[in-house]
């Protein structure tokens, strides 16, 4: 029977029938779709043929007409990609040292406790998905414009996609940063009519205020000081395409106005033009902000938002669709890892798993990357990770310790609590801002309070939070 975990299928080798039922009970409720075998025989053919496409495999060393250890050979002499755990009722070292060398992903021991058997299939089910992809090679790689992923939130984006690229309405995406604006706003843009046509990104946050009116519509030659030449402005440069608007929520309320004005008129005029020039752009924007908020902070134009967001698309953060971290982990090993690129070893895979990766897509193809240049022999072992994946999806954070010095000091109680709950404070806040990589939403949401108790903080401490993010190239 087929789970939520759509393609992850495992195979219980058992011929105690009792514990083959226990394990397919306890399978079967995670979402796996569990296929049964009490004894060889089968299997081989079906190796023999080539049509096994089990993830893991769950397999007794004591079968009665063959070893476990002998089918395990066999597994991997044919090519199966599949992560084989081994079960036995013996706890020696020397059985496990046997099944390891033979090419087991790991072994468990009867009576096999529930927990242990839920993590240990699910890390074999990671490794063997990102086997799997890496083995498919560079020729199957997803394009700038495909979505990776197999979750069910990427299943319904997809979908969304799909359907909305071919009306020509505005769409607003709204997600945290990171999760791949950009490539859903090119992949609108190739799945519509206007795809051929250029397609213009434009990121409104990093502009200078005083430039981004000829960013957007352009200048003519001499209109201010050291406008040199003419310059016709990404609207005129998307003309018959897509304009894709990053970050709008920062957007300067002026420019809000003329941006607006653009939409409702289907014209622009360049800045020291005489006459307007019609232009034919779909505007797909997107932002990190809760506009709703920047609207009653009078921040954002309720009238522009309304312009903007015909159509929105929402984009998960990676904590929300966890599946899909192997298959974007192995997608960035084929692009930056080169014609052979390495294999993660299981302990470095299940540490990117269990990593909530609040800087989202962006952050985990950054830490391919980092892991890419320490990897040693073809193996990405859990070394070659950034240090800070130490921190696990729990969001929890190491409390910093407090220093011994004020005790030793005998200073006044009042006096005594103050320092160390300043110095406390600031180390928190310290810590949050490295896991959150110098974002104050995300920071904000790690420490439970509100961005703008968060930024009292962080002046009173005199932190800035871009000390604290990562570069990203």
């Amino acid at each position: 029977m087929s789970g939520a975990r759509g393609q992850r299928r495992v195979l219980v080798v058992e011929d105690d029938v009792e514990m083959a039922r226990m394990l397919e009970r306890q399978l079967d409720h995670e979402g796996y779709d569990v296929e049964i075998a009490h004894e060889a025989t089968g299997l081989l053919d079906r190796l023999g043929l080539g049509i096994s496409d089990w993830e893991v495999v769950l397999l007794d060393v004591g079968l009665p007409t063959m070893s476990g250890v002998e089918l395990l050979k066999i597994f991997r002499q044919r090519g199966s990609l599949a992560a084989i755990v081994m079960l036995t009722g013996d706890d020696s070292a020397a059985t496990a040292t046997t099944c390891m060398r033979a090419g087991a992903f790991h072994y468990l021991i009867k009576p096999i406790e529930p927990r242990e058997l839920s993590i240990v299939v699910e890390s074999a089910a990671r490794h063997s998905t990102v086997r799997r992809r890496m083995l498919e090679g560079p020729a199957t790689t997803p394009t700038a414009t495909s979505l990776v992923g197999a979750s069910a939130a990427m299943r319904k984006l997809a979908a969304a996609i799909e359907q909305v690229a071919v009306h020509d309405v505005s769409v607003l995406l709204r997600g945290e940063s990171g999760t791949g604006k950009e490539v859903v706003a090119r992949a609108l843009h190739e799945r519509s009519p206007r795809r051929g046509q250029p397609f213009v990104a434009v990121n409104c946050s990093a502009i200078p205020e005083t430039l981004i009116d000829s960013e957007l519509f352009g200048h003519t030659r001499g209109a201010f000081t050291g406008a040199t030449a003419d310059r016709p402005g990404v609207f005129v440069e998307a003309d018959r395409g897509t304009l894709f608007l990053d970050e709008i929520g920062d957007m300067p309320m002026h420019v809000q106005a003329r941006l607006l004005r653009v939409l409702q008129e289907s014209e622009v005029r360049s800045i020291g033009a005489s006459g307007s020039r019609k232009i034919d752009v779909r505007v797909i924007a997107a932002t990190n902000v809760d506009l709703e908020a920047a609207i009653a902070q009078q921040r954002f134009r309720q009238d522009l938002f309304y312009r903007l967001h015909v159509v929105t698309l929402e984009l998960p953060p990676l904590r929300e669709r966890r599946d899909d971290i192997p298959l974007l982990a192995a997608h960035f090993l084929h692009k930056h890892g080169g014609g052979s690129p390495p294999q993660f070893t299981p302990e470095a895979l299940d540490a990117i798993a269990a990593f909530d990766w609040p800087g989202n897509v962006r952050e985990l193809e950054n830490a391919v990357l980092h892991a890419l240049a320490f990897q040693r022999e073809g193996t990405i072992a859990i070394d070659a990770l950034p240090a800070y994946l130490n921190v696990r999806a729990s969001g929890t954070v190491p409390l910093p310790r407090v220093p011994e010095v004020i005790v030793d000091e005998l200073l006044p109680l009042t006096e005594a609590k103050r320092r160390v709950n300043a110095t406390f404070e600031r180390a928190y806040l310290i810590k949050v801002l490295e896991i959150g990589n110098g974002s104050i939403s995300e920071a904000a949401r790690i420490a439970g309070i509100d961005r703008t108790n968060l930024r009292r903080l962080l002046k009173r401490h005199e932190i800035e939070p871009d000390d604290y993010r990562r570069r990203r190239d």
